[in-house]
């Protein structure tokens, strides 16, 4: 079993990712590096904003960064990342598909009572 110093590192990771913008980030880096600017374009952000965010994921080992004359390039730092992302993703569509189903069968359950 890891030490308790892995358990919070692990939850360092998570708290990093637990963050809307954070995600939309990550997107904008799923197919590879781009640049600061790409990735506001992309998300909507400001600029300075997803720089602040990246500087955290950065600091956290989500991202790494590459500098080419004026322009800093970001990638994810391991694509396991993003596939614990996407697992989270599948698993959360799953969820709320089944909620959907099963608010769809109450709601027609619910009709057909009213009608006899």
């Amino acid at each position: 079993m890891p030490d308790p110093d892995f358990y919070c590192l692990h939850s360092e990771m998570c708290k990093t990712l637990a963050n809307a913008k954070r995600q939309q980030i990550l997107d904008a880096l799923r197919d590879g590096e781009v640049t600061v600017g790409q990735i506001a374009e992309r998300t909507g952000m400001a600029q300075a904003n997803a720089s602040q965010h990246l500087a955290l994921m950065r600091s956290k080992g989500v991202v790494n960064s590459r500098r080419d004359g004026a322009h800093v390039y970001y990638s994810i730092a391991n694509p396991k990342i993003l596939q614990a992302f996407d697992l989270i993703t599948e698993a959360m569509r799953e969820s709320m598909d089944a909620r959907n189903q099963a608010v769809g069968i109450a709601d027609r359950e619910t009709e057909e009572g009213g009608r006899r």
